[in-house]
């Protein structure tokens, strides 16, 4: 019997961060978890597809965003799971254990959000995404998504935007639950902007996202 899972990593210019994201999966190898890596690459200039195919990793190419993306890798993708992650999120260290025990639930679930950083801001940043995640079945991207390919599926996917794909299918998903194992993303972004002020556009985006605005329009603001 094939092992469930397939992951799945949309990258654009990952080499700094994805050996780390490859490394943490290795587990999950050993543990009989894993039946694919699929790398969706949104054209890198560096070496994050060297990286992807050293790793064994079946690597999709298309334009880049990362909605189209995500869509991309998860169609080649055989496995009766989805685990889509980030380039620079590291699963933390035993998380194949309650991965693993999640699976005879056939319900999606997502990460506990952490960052790798110190300090009150960033706990607190992250205890909010966490709050969220539990309050609304609402986990962002960075926090992993665990979810059955047929229940991917009929939730009509990821859609092809540069922007809240996680967050638009977080809302056809519906009932997503947080395992009890942390997905630790970069922090660069909020030490450059500062922690308030990155969570406060955050928010603002999802906001702006929730009443209606494009997708294209909010990606640029992001960008800025």
């Amino acid at each position: 019997m094939p092992a469930p899972i397939s992951i799945v990593i949309p990258t654009l210019n990952a080499e700094k961060t994805l050996p780390a994201t490859l490394a943490a999966l290795m587990e999950g190898l050993q543990a009989g978890l894993i039946r694919e890596l699929i790398v969706t690459d949104g054209g890198s200039t560096d070496h994050t597809l060297e990286i992807a195919d050293e790793a064994g990793a079946e690597i999709v190419a298309g334009p880049p965003s990362r909605g189209g993306q995500l869509a991309k890798g998860c169609a080649a993708a055989k496995g009766d799971w989805l685990l889509v992650l980030h380039a620079d999120t590291v699963l933390q260290h035993g998380w194949s254990k309650p991965v693993s025990d999640h699976l005879v639930t056939g319900t999606p679930a997502a990460f506990r959000l952490a960052f790798r950083a110190s300090g009150f801001a960033s706990t607190w940043v992250a205890g909010w995404a966490n709050l969220r995640s539990r309050l609304f079945s609402l986990p962002y991207g960075d926090q992993g998504l665990l979810v059955p390919s047929e229940m991917y599926r009929k939730a009509g996917g990821f859609p092809d935007q540069p922007l809240m794909e996680d967050v638009a299918l977080a809302r056809s998903l519906r009932g997503i639950t947080l395992l009890p194992s942390s997905a630790v993303t970069s922090a660069d972004r909020y030490q450059r902007a500062g922690w308030l002020r990155r969570g406060g556009r955050n928010l603002w985006t999802l906001t702006r996202y929730f009443l209606g605005a494009d997708p294209e329009t909010l990606a640029r603001d992001y960008r800025r």
